[in-house]
């Protein structure tokens, strides 16, 4: 007789095999309607709706006296919705009539209707229309109700140009920006994003939440209907430490100087708050956003100046730099600020002559003196006395031969020339080297607003902010999400006595020696010129300076920088005061006649409406 049962470790296996197939669906059933349910079915929701994205106001840019300086205004676009109308002559008819005001091309235009309602898919015709054509496609609708006009919202800087390298600029995504923001819900392959500046490093703040008009769709994603339309959410306002008047002064000063190009950047000594931050050339970011006509009208081959001469344009500091030379030479008890050398508008170095920049001489001159008329012999004769490596030391101290480390892309560290990079270069220094160093010539290097930091650490007492030009963001709702807190990075330790003489002597520049163009009635100045000699043209004019009123803390620190302004007296020290003025405005004499140079108008009302180095051989000029 033959056994027909199956042997029970085969069943065994089969019942196991059963099992697992069962758990498995089991967890696909699980993944599918329960952790993954919610994805499919925005999934299914995607497919039956579309949508016509409207662009929500990026939030407003606003210097801390009040004036926005980036703000959005409305922009309309006309979106054809096919509905019931076929391919025919109502569309040609139709065509006919939008060309002319839209200014497009007829047949173009025409192949676009045409595709439109034959795919019965909407299609945006036009974007940011003036509103006069607006109006016109407005009373079109009635006999067309195919077509629509929805608002959205569109980019727009009051002041054009003002503050543009600060601010940076808009701009259409590009294969690389998709692929960086794709995955955020908030982006469509055809967004506009910040590209420079601000606009770029702020992105997600300034981005708000789009609105749209959402459509049902069939299968073959032709139109069904018109489901809703919902409101775009504004994106979060950033308030700058920007004095929008102090950069207005900086602007016009750097446009009516001799070169028209330069840098300007003020700082608040007691906390590193940008109140100015001035690069020429600059450019107008609203070019950016516009289309259409307002496009063609560019000119052609205009090359945008994009380069930030305030942090990455580096110069010779010239004499400048003698404020850490003197500090070095204080320091060192080497050199008595009493003692004398006497100037005869030369020096004899041995090999070589440097020459003083004013070759009648000076005279006999001490510290005082040497800094208040910039004498370059009293500068060589002390920076011998007090060694190179001495200087090299102060000058890493204030921070000169690395980024300051303000919030923006592109920041130069500049150069410090000194006898220990030398030593790493395995090559000599020379008498001649520390001439050079000690008036700020040679390979030294620095950007404006490293000079800034300088001259704003002699006016705290040594103490070096990181600067910062953000104050704090603010949602729509009125929350405050940051706030900024100053951060100190480094301090410069001299004695009390090297301070008291440093500020004296910048006193006496401003007071009765090459700065006396920067003066200013009830204000206390503290200055120093700087003519730094370029082998490539005319010379670089410097001014960096601070104020007190009444004996009050410092609370600006500036710096100039004017690009072949030959000299830093004549060139750079009036933009200073000028900016001075703006700052201390609320503080100056009352019957003082002048008034700061014409800016942004302080208005939130209505933002839309814009108001009507190479070594020196023959010795450093001032």
């Amino acid at each position: 007789m033959i056994d027909r049962q199956m042997p029970q470790e085969r069943l065994d296996f089969l019942w196991i095999l059963a099992g697992a197939a069962a758990m498995i669906f089991l967890f696909r059933l699980v993944s599918l309607q329960i952790i993954g349910g919610s994805h499919y079915r925005a999934l299914a929701e995607k497919n039956r709706t579309q949508i016509i994205s409207q662009t929500a106001p990026r939030g407003r840019i606003i210097s801390a006296d009040g004036v926005s300086i980036a703000t959005s205004r409305p922009s309309f676009s006309l979106v054809y919705f096919p509905g019931q109308t076929r391919p025919g002559p109502e569309l040609d008819r139709l065509a006919r009539v939008l060309a002319k005001p839209l200014g497009a091309d007829y047949d173009q235009l025409r192949r676009t209707l045409f595709r439109a309602a034959t795919h019965e898919k909407p299609v945006r015709l036009a974007e940011n229309l003036p509103p006069k054509v607006m109006l016109v496609l407005s009373e079109l609708k009635a006999v067309y109700p195919g077509i629509n006009i929805i608002v959205e919202a569109r980019r727009y800087y009051p002041f054009g140009a003002y503050l543009s390298h600060l601010i940076g600029y808009i701009g259409r995504m590009d294969p690389k920006d998709w692929a960086f923001y794709s995955g955020e819900g908030d982006y469509t392959i055809d967004s506009r994003i910040g590209k420079a500046g601000m606009e770029k490093m702020f992105e997600r703040e300034l981005k708000g939440k789009d609105g749209g008009i959402y459509l049902e769709v069939d299968s073959r994603g032709k139109l069904n209907r018109v489901l809703e339309s919902r409101k775009w959410s504004p994106g979060d306002d950033i308030h700058l430490t920007i004095d929008s008047e102090a950069q207005a002064a900086a602007e016009e000063g750097l446009k009516k100087s001799i070169s028209g190009k330069g840098a300007v950047v003020a700082l608040d000594p007691r906390t590193g708050a940008v109140l100015a931050l001035a690069s020429l050339p600059e450019y107008d970011p609203n070019m950016f956003v516009l289309s259409g006509p307002e496009r063609e009208a560019l000119p052609e081959g205009s090359v945008l100046p994009e380069f930030d001469e305030a942090l990455q344009g580096t110069y010779p500091p010239g004499s400048i730099f003698k404020i850490i030379t003197g500090a070095a030479v204080l320091e060192s008890g080497r050199v008595s600020p009493d003692e004398k050398f006497y100037c005869p508008g030369w020096f004899d170095a041995g090999s070589r002559i440097f020459k003083c920049w004013d070759k009648k001489g000076h005279g006999y001159v001490d510290f005082i003196d040497g800094l208040a008329n910039s004498c370059d012999v009293y500068f060589y004769n002390a920076g011998l006395r007090a060694g190179p490596l001495a200087i090299e030391k102060y000058a890493r101290a204030f921070g000169l031969g690395k980024p300051t480390g303000i919030d923006l892309p592109g920041e130069k560290g500049g150069n410090v020339f000194g006898p220990s990079k030398r030593a790493d270069q395995k090559s000599y220094w020379f008498i001649g080297d520390t001439l050079n160093l000690a008036i700020g010539q040679g390979e030294t290097l620095v950007t404006p607003v490293q000079a800034a930091e300088l001259i704003s650490a002699v006016a705290n007492g040594g103490t070096l902010y990181r600067p910062y030009y953000v104050d704090y963001i603010v949602r729509p709702d009125g929350q405050v999400v940051r706030r900024a807190k100053p951060k100190a990075y480094g301090t410069v330790k001299l004695k009390p006595s090297t301070w008291a003489l440093i500020r004296e002597g910048l006193h006496s520049v401003v007071d009765e020696g090459t700065g006396r163009a920067a003066q200013i009635k009830g204000v206390e100045v503290y200055g120093k010129t700087g003519t730094a000699q370029n082998p490539h043209g005319k010379d670089h004019a410097w001014f960096v300076a601070y104020a007190t009123v009444d004996g009050q803390p410092s609370r600006v620190a500036v710096a100039v920088l004017v690009e072949h302004g030959e000299h830093g007296a004549s060139a750079a020290a009036p933009i200073a005061k000028a900016v001075i003025e703006a700052v201390l405005r609320n503080d100056l004499p009352r019957n003082k006649p002048a008034a700061p140079p014409a800016g942004p108008a302080v208005s939130t009302d209505t933002p839309e409406e814009p108001p009507a180095g190479a070594p020196a051989a023959e010795g450093a000029e001032i």
